[in-house]
């Protein structure tokens, strides 16, 4: 299996290089183009329209450059400043905040540099693996045509049969070289993208601010969502009976002399009232914060909560310590969201929690065996999950391909603190 993976990252590196000297080629056309839209800027009815398309088609290009570097494992930000909020496509607002943002010029002075170490990293993989593969099938082929074809194969000619066989295994070796360094000319060529097509401190500084600004609206409105979650269960469950007891209450006062046996039953009803609205309080306290997880710690409180569930859940945890008590709430409440969707979509027999503390981040994972096909626009589940995390400042990653298995990959950033002797971990 890992000469297979091996050989599959090799050719798929190998395409990739010959695709991004492809895109490569691109890059002197579109900075022409892009400095005549410049250049025709004086020319207000044209260079405001040219310019800003012309930057949509260079940021286009540039984004295909992100995606290619990101399946070398090199992750590219986009820095681009945000639009104005009334900018027509061909006003002075758009354009002004096309030169005014410096990742355009970060762009612009890529494109020369770019095409250069995209072409010559792109042949190096290209050339090498058609070596090897000439040399691999050169002797069948020279056989085949017929041996007065003297000097056949384009880098490699062979005039003798002896000739033939030493470049069989000569080609196997080169490919096998090939393969293994396309790759990294893939990562060599993703890192020097990354020097300029990545934010800068400032523009990294812009976007976290953007990124704050979602997430407190996020916060602000899942807030008052829970606020007005649990006035109406207070208003509807729990006031709603302290109500009735009340009445039962009075009623059986006024009873007391004329009919005592009427007063027993009621109060008997009284009775039950108060422990059904102690129950309601008692379900409206565990939504707010469980006291399974303030007593037992997160490690506890997913363990209940699996417990309760209809399907068996294997639970590991792997924690020196606890997490501070809203991260701690908050992942609590994230795992719960993706156990109740494991249960209420995915049609899964069993599912799996794993909850582990590594490099200051606390990576929880939700798994099942369902159906899959889950997706975070078709609900409300999932996009709760992720505003909940982004308050602070964790990711939600989500596979769920049609047949499943569903994995829910979840991060908060955390300090651990009260570290115990062993971490637990086990099966429910």
């Amino acid at each position: 299996m890992e000469t297979k993976s091996w050989v599959r990252d090799g050719i798929h590196a190998v395409a990739g290089g010959l695709l991004a000297m492809l895109l490569s080629i691109t890059n002197l056309p579109l900075l022409v183009l892009w400095l005549i839209a410049l250049a025709l800027s004086p020319v207000a009815g044209i260079g405001l329209i040219a310019l800003p398309f012309m930057t949509v088609v260079l940021r286009a290009r540039i984004d295909l450059q992100r995606r290619l570097a990101a399946r070398s494992g090199v992750q590219i930000p986009r820095p681009y400043a945000p639009r104005p909020a009334s900018a027509p496509p061909g006003g002075w607002r758009r354009y002004r905040w096309i030169l005014t943002d410096p990742a355009t010029w970060r762009d612009i002075a890529w494109l020369v540099p770019g095409a250069i170490i995209g072409v010559a990293l792109g042949v190096v993989s290209l050339v090498l693996a058609l070596y090897g593969i000439e040399g691999i099938i050169l002797l069948p082929l020279w056989l085949y045509l017929g041996t007065d074809w003297y000097g056949y194969g384009l880098f490699w000619p062979i005039e003798s049969f002896s000739e033939g066989l030493l470049a069989l295994p000569q080609g196997v070796v080169i490919l096998a070289v090939g393969l293994t360094a396309a790759p990294w000319l893939r990562w060599l060529d993703a890192r020097f993208a990354k020097l300029l097509l990545a934010p800068t401190r400032a523009a990294e500084l812009r976007l976290r601010v953007a990124h704050l600004t979602v997430s407190r609206a996020d916060t602000v409105d899942a807030q008052a969502a829970e606020l007005r979650r649990i006035e109406r269960d207070l208003h509807d469950g729990a006031q709603a009976r302290l109500v009735s007891l009340g009445m039962t209450i009075g009623l059986a006062e006024q009873l007391l002399d004329r009919d005592p046996e009427h007063v027993r039953k009621l109060l008997a009803e009284a009775r039950e009232a108060s422990g059904a609205a102690l129950v309601e309080l008692r379900h409206l306290v565990r939504g707010i914060h469980p006291p399974v997880l303030a007593e037992r710690g997160l490690d506890g409180a997913v363990r209940a909560l699996a417990l309760s569930l209809p399907l068996p859940v294997g639970v590991e945890v792997e924690l020196p310590g606890r997490p501070e008590t809203p991260v701690e709430s908050a992942a609590y409440f994230v795992v719960a969201e993706a156990l109740t969707n494991v249960v209420r979509h995915s049609r899964a027999r069993t599912a799996s929690v794993t909850i582990r503390h590594d490099d200051g981040r606390l990576a929880m994972v939700v798994r099942d065996d369902g159906v899959g096909g889950a997706d975070p626009r078709g609900g409300t589940g999932l996009r709760g999950i992720a505003r909940r995390l982004a308050a602070f400042d964790g990711t939600m990653a989500l596979s769920s391909p049609p047949g499943g298995p569903t994995v829910v990959s979840m991060e908060l950033p955390c300090v651990l603190s009260s570290p115990r002797i062993s971490p637990s971990s086990g099966t429910v």
